[in-house]
């Protein structure tokens, strides 16, 4: 009698063969290339990543590197970080750093924005990336066969490494920048957003968005400088995964980085400190108020993360099954959605709960909120919600990590905030571990009331 095979198993022998036979036609025609990745990075989703090992140096040009080796499929990632987000730059000129970050692609080496454009194209690959308060980023996928690439990694150091900061796309993208803050002055959420963020970080730059004046203060000069200040190789963090090995690895690290400016290590933001207690009212003709309340909170670094993370589950990130969705929306009707969350940083980064609530209501919806953090506070999880807590995070690890693309943020996190390699294999262990009174006792430490802000757009 033939050994019964498992559906499973089934599948995954046919996903396989597939992928033998995708290996064999990716030389074809360019524009195939570009559908072929796409399909391969659909195709990556079956596949779940355990045990993952991760290997770190130091490349010759000064950056950090970590790499992950992985065959399954034809393709390559890699991402570049900097401390380069807009936590570092001055009031006058906010929005430099996201500006910096996209222009990149807007013209480097002899190449304008259509040509690197029409290359991604041809080689089936693509640019991405983005800015936020503490890192700028820059991430290539790209089909390993030598000739793709090799093409697309070129491509890529041009464009860190030899940006041009064309003086038109400048112009072109501080219009959209300046229009887009237009616009979202209108909105209650935006301004909601915008004067949390301002409250929470008194004089800071992590409190500070992108004004018309500011933006429109941006010079070319500016840009420039910026790149040579932040984008340098002593403070590059590169991530690789894919199908490559440590040597050619080694390789790629060293030819996207040697070309980049020879600075940029140590950038810390300036310290953080926390507001005082207070609410503040902004009057707006919308019919629901939009309320944030919350506090500067947490370091990616710091040791009460687990506890944190776990808890939080609990007070208002588990959706139906948390506290503050039952008593806010689910006994009461305040809200349709209620949530909290913690968003480390490099430094100090917010705690936040959020709503929106009918005008006439928000006073009671905000006394609900204070009831349920204050008890949470004071008594912590049950053991029951401790334990689904950790159960939901355990069992959702590997759909947070089954593909490549997931994998890589873990990834670039690891290196840009310094955390143990291991951290992907400690998740489980470091989350089964948190316990009623570490939940807590890190609360106390990072919650407290008295520097509780809370700001609501279209109050009465």
């Amino acid at each position: 009698m033939k050994p019964l095979r498992s559906k499973t198993a089934s599948i995954a022998g046919a996903s396989l063969r597939m992928f033998g036979s995708l290996r064999s036609i990716i030389v074809g025609r360019s524009r195939a290339r570009f559908t072929l990745i796409f399909l391969l990075s659909f195709l990556t989703s079956t596949f779940a990543l355990a045990g993952v090992k991760i290997e770190h140096w130091t490349a010759p040009s000064g950056a950090k590197v970590y790499f992950i080796e992985t065959r399954v499929l034809p393709i390559l990632d890699v991402q570049i970080d900097f401390a380069g987000g807009g936590a570092f730059v001055p009031a006058a000129k906010v929005g430099l750093a996201g500006l910096t970050r996209n222009l990149l692609e807007a013209g480097a080496g002899d190449l304008d924005e259509e040509k690197i454009s029409g290359r991604l194209v041809d080689l089936g690959a693509r640019l991405g990336g983005g800015a936020d308060s503490d890192r700028a980023s820059v991430s290539l996928r790209t089909l390993s066969t030598l000739a793709e690439r090799e093409a697309a990694l070129d491509l890529m150091r041009t464009v860190l490494s030899a940006p041009t900061f064309p003086q038109a796309v400048l112009e072109r993208e501080k219009g959209r920048s300046i229009a887009g803050i237009r616009e979202a002055e209108t909105r209650p959420d935006a301004i909601a957003g915008k004067r949390f963020a301002a409250a929470i970080y008194p004089d800071h730059p992590y409190g500070v968005s992108p004004t018309v004046d500011s933006v429109s203060a941006i010079t070319r000069d500016d840009l420039t400088a910026f790149h040579r200040q932040h984008y340098g190789a002593r403070g590059a963090v590169v991530s690789i995964i894919g199908d490559v090995s440590r040597a050619e690895a080694e390789a790629i690290a060293q030819r996207l980085t040697e070309a980049l400016p020879p600075g940029g290590g140590e950038l810390v933001p300036p310290p953080v400190k926390k507001p005082q207690r207070q609410t503040i009212k902004i009057p707006h003709p919308a019919a629901q108020s939009h309320v944030h309340v919350g506090l500067p909170a947490i370091r990616r670094s710091d040791p009460d993360y687990f506890p944190l993370l776990v808890g939080n589950y609990t007070l208002g990130g588990g959706g139906f099954v948390s506290r503050l969705m039952q008593e806010v929306r689910e006994k009461r009707g305040y809200a349709y959605s209620v949530y909290s969350y913690f968003s480390p940083r490099k430094l100090e980064g917010p705690f936040e709960i959020g709503l929106q609530t009918k005008r006439d209501q928000v006073d009671a919806a905000l006394k609900v909120v204070d009831e349920v953090l204050s008890g949470y506070m004071a008594k912590g999880p049950t053991p029951q919600e401790l334990a689904a807590a950790k159960k939901n995070m355990v069992d959702g690890l590997a759909l947070r990590m089954d593909s490549n693309a997931k994998l890589l943020g873990y990834l670039s996190a690891i290196g840009f905030y310094g955390l143990p390699l291991t951290y992907l294999d400690d998740f489980p262990a470091r989350v089964k571990a948190v316990t009623i009174e570490q939940v807590k006792a890190a609360f106390a430490r990072h919650v407290k009331p008295e520097n509780l802000v809370t700001v609501v757009v279209a109050a009465d």
